[in-house]
């Protein structure tokens, strides 16, 4: 099972910048469609951004479209969230994982590994 670990979260202002990473480990993250998701507080988990394994093909959700960046570096084991222009709904813990594919950004069946996640906050 790949391990997966966030980080870059924290406090911001509306129309602030962050960039999130996600390191993995037991696995080669290059073999894997990766994905952002988030469960903003009180809410379900929702799609953020997917990228394919050779970053050739990206896939947005319609509230973060031309706001958030997703990016990649395999040798680096990472994959990376660009966020700018945050709005207070961007609020929310900040998950990735692998998924099925750039048209079916949904973990794989049977999928546990999710990390512990890093918060975004956005004060308005």
């Amino acid at each position: 099972q790949v391990h997966l670990v966030e980080s870059g979260g924290g406090l911001v202002q509306a129309g602030g910048s962050l960039r999130l990473s996600c390191v993995a480990s037991g696995r080669a993250l290059g073999i894997y469609v990766m994905g952002w998701f988030r469960r903003p507080p009180g809410k379900e988990r929702e799609f953020v951004a997917t990228i394919s394994q050779s970053s050739g093909s990206t896939k947005y959700a319609d509230s973060v479209l031309g706001r958030f960046t997703i990016s990649r570096d395999n040798a680096k084991n990472t994959v990376y969230l660009q966020m700018n222009n945050l709005k207070p709904e961007d609020a929310a813990v900040y998950y990735c994982a692998p998924v099925r594919s750039i048209l079916l950004p949904q973990p794989p069946a049977g999928f546990s590994s999710w990390g512990q996640g890093t918060q975004v906050t956005v004060s308005s």
